[in-house]
Formats: C-alpha cells, structure tokens, sequence
C-alpha cells in the first residue's frame, strides 16, 4: 500500500546467528539504516532441537539464551563504539523456532521494508537451501544476501 509522505525504508531487518557472515550482514544492514534513517531490527532465531529428552532440550536452551546475550553485548559494544552522528536506531529480538519463520514473523509484525541476511556457511545448505534463499523465494520483501 502506498504511504504518502514517506520516503525510503523505515525498518530493515537484519537476520544474525553469530557467524561472520551474519555479522558482516548486521554490519551492512545498519549501514543501510543510517543511510536511510531507518530503524534496525536485529533478530536471532534460536533454532529448536529434536534431539534428546528434557534434560538434553533444557541445557541446548540455556546454550542458545547463552549465544543471544553474547550478542546483545556485541550489538551494545558496536553500538557505543560508533560516533554519536553515526548511531542507528535499534532493536533486538530473540525467539526460538525455525530461523525462517522466525524472520518472516518478525519482518511481517514490523512491517519491514527489506530484510538483510548472512550467506550460509553450511555446506548441506547448497543441497537442502538456505535461510536466504528460503527468503528470497518467498518474495515479500527485498532481500539483501551478504557473503
């Protein structure tokens, strides 16, 4: 739907999981923002484990609560580094479930203006599809996919 007064993007997702090429992509993405004048949504999908029983599902989900605090620090630490005319306005999100899913959900609820993501570093992605190309396909936003 066309929004009169507006110009260029006003939230852009950026999808990270703490391996270089998402924070090459959080890196690109907040560049974007500022450039923009957009808000930065950055999300971590905690992905679910089938494997093992409770106890097993209990320590994986305090690893991974473990993996999104790290990088809420790593985002704050970044973030105070920057010169104040060059600070992006963020968020951060944090969920368990599919990291697909996950980033649609959110880019939907925010309603983003493209969505941002770190090439696969995984070598089954090339048989199975990423992350990104999963986005890609769905075609709901642009998306931007950083190697």
């Amino acid at each position: 739907m066309f929004e009169l007064g507006t110009d260029g993007p006003s939230v852009i997702v950026a999808g990270i999981d703490g391996s270089d090429s998402s924070m090459r992509a959080a890196a690109y993405a907040a560049g974007l923002a500022r450039r923009q004048g957009a808000k930065l949504a950055l999300v971590y999908v905690q992905p679910l484990s089938a494997m093992g029983g409770a106890d097993v599902g209990a320590a994986v989900m305090q690893a991974e609560q473990e993996v999104a605090d790290k990088l809420l620090a790593e985002i704050r630490e970044a973030a105070e580094r920057m010169p104040e005319e060059q600070r992006v306005r963020w968020e951060f999100y944090s969920q368990a479930g599919d990291p697909y899913q996950g980033i649609v959900d959110l880019a939907d609820q925010l309603k983003a203006d493209g969505v941002v993501i770190g090439a696969s570093e995984k070598a089954g992605h090339r048989l199975v599809g990423s992350v990104g190309v999963r986005l890609v396909k769905s075609g709901r936003w642009p998306v931007t996919v950083v190697p």
